[in-house]
């Protein structure tokens, strides 16, 4: 949730900004006439009429970009009409309300089931699991999880320790996750233990993590498909390295797969990956059903192998909304559009048509990789064979622009292509990356690329990258 301060007034003759309203907008307000303009930062003393009201909002917002042009966000921004139905006829539903809308919560419960049967869970039955807002809410919940899972062992070896509850919990991830794990150390009281990049590896290293892991990390996360570069971390072998780890020492410690984009790829189109499931010491993963789920933003899940890496005293129950619900989220009201589509998704395509929607974005993103590649003006850093999504910098000899300068003259066009400097160890590299989704097309790439190759001639007369601010070249953490 961002942050707003209250915006600063500029002043009209009366002292007070105000929206400006067109005569032709619609009804005249009963009190006051047709051009009547409301104040812009609290609230007028009057209603308008609808068509106004309406008129004003919507022309503010032609100011936004186009998102189908938006090539820096995960999120799924188109979605059939009859999913469209669906959302509008559940928007009113509150998705705590199990009781009430038993319905909304029993397909609720069969995407838990159709998730757990996709991530190859050895007993489909005892996963337990929930949907949230997004995979950020659902990194939270499995976090939390881990560290009372813990907090209880930590408790068992600390009976009779002069210094009890002295331990300080520690999470080990890669430089590269998402910024919601760097929130929730912080939330929690965790110490975020990154392992860094190094060279050409942008994600985390097996053994590197394993290195950093003693008797207070709470769990490993893994990422499949980093937001960075759309490379998935290699999860069985760190897997492997925690095995050895606890051969050797007895430590014991589980793993989180942060599959917000790549846990629904995978499993349509690397299907002998074993990064789920499968593997014995993965304790639980998230995904985001509004990215590669192929749902608008505003849903997320999480699950877990069983009940035992899902701490019970971590699950409420409440029983004034008409029953006894047992529930774990951060949330609590929200509605239950967001769920009714994801199972309207799931049985729409089935396994064959997610492969066909994932594939296509895929060949999508490895053909365009490729074109920008033979420009010869840059240099693929990845190729969209992982997650559909690509990072690319200068190609070595560049020196008139650099990536930040591609993005900025991409925007004029109506693209937004995130320009941005990789973290600690690798601060001298800066990329532009493009994410492709459903909907967009291999037409849509031919005018992306139109628009790129008209640009560069003048891109290439310059004497070199325009100036600008360290805000403008930090690094980029959605």
């Amino acid at each position: 949730m961002a942050l707003h301060r209250g915006a600063h007034r500029s002043q009209d003759s009366d002292g007070e900004r105000k929206v400006a309203v067109n005569p032709f907008f619609g009804e005249a307000n009963p009190v006051a006439g047709m051009d009547t303009a409301p104040p812009k930062h609290r609230l007028a003393e009057t209603p308008l009429p609808p068509s106004t009201a309406f008129q004003l909002v919507h022309d503010e917002l032609m100011l936004d970009g186009n998102s189908r042009l938006n090539l820096a966000t995960f999120v799924t921004t188109w979605m059939e009409p009859q999913a469209g139905v669906l959302l509008a006829e559940c928007r009113d539903k509150n998705m705590i309300d199990k009781d009430e809308y038993p319905r909304t919560a029993e397909l609720e419960r069969r995407c838990v089931s159709m998730l757990a049967d996709l991530w190859n869970a050895p007993d489909p039955s005892a996963v337990v699991g929930c949907s949230t807002t997004g995979s950020s809410e659902a990194c939270m919940l499995a976090g939390m999880a881990l560290k009372r899972r813990w907090s209880q062992r930590a408790s068992k070896r600390q009976e009779g320790s002069r210094y009890p509850g002295a331990a300080r919990p520690n999470l080990v991830m890669g430089v590269n996750v998402q910024v919601c794990w760097e929130k929730f150390c912080n939330f929690w009281e965790v110490e975020a233990r990154q392992v860094p990049m190094e060279g050409d590896r942008f994600h985390l290293d097996p053994q590197a993590a394993a290195d950093l892991c003693d008797e207070n990390t709470i769990g490993v996360v893994a990422v499949l498909g980093s937001t960075f570069d759309g490379s998935y971390e290699p999860v069985a072998e760190l897997c492997a390295a925690l095995d050895a780890l606890q051969e050797r020492t007895g430590l014991d410690i589980p793993v989180h797969v942060d599959g917000a984009s790549g846990a629904m790829v995978a499993p349509f189109l690397d299907t002998d990956l074993a990064w789920d499931f499968r593997q014995p010491r993965v304790s639980s993963i998230n995904t985001s059903g509004h990215k590669y789920g192929l749902v608008y933003p505003g849903v997320g899940w999480a699950l877990w192998r069983s009940s035992a890496e899902l701490p019970e005293e971590l699950v409420f129950r409440v029983n004034y909304l008409g029953g006894d619900m047992p529930t774990f989220a951060l949330n609590f009201s929200r509605p239950g559009a967001q769920v009714v589509a994801q199972y309207y998704t799931f049985l729409r395509l089935g396994r064959e048509g997610f492969r066909a929607v994932q594939q296509t974005t895929r060949d999508v993103a490895m053909r365009l990789g490729e074109r920008i590649e033979e420009l010869g003006d840059f240099r693929l850093l990845t190729r969209g064979n992982e997650l559909p999504v690509f990072a690319f910098t200068t190609a070595p000899g560049v020196s008139s622009f650099d990536v930040f300068d591609v993005s900025r003259r991409l925007r004029e066009r109506g693209w937004l292509v995130p320009a941005y400097t990789f973290p600690e160890n690798r601060t001298d590299l800066s990329v532009l990356r493009v994410v492709c989704r459903n909907g967009f097309s291999e037409d849509l790439g031919d005018l992306l690329m139109g628009d790129l190759e008209s640009l560069l001639p003048e891109l290439r007369r310059q004497s070199g990258p325009a100036e600008r601010s360290a805000a403008e070249a930090t690094a980029f953490h959605h």
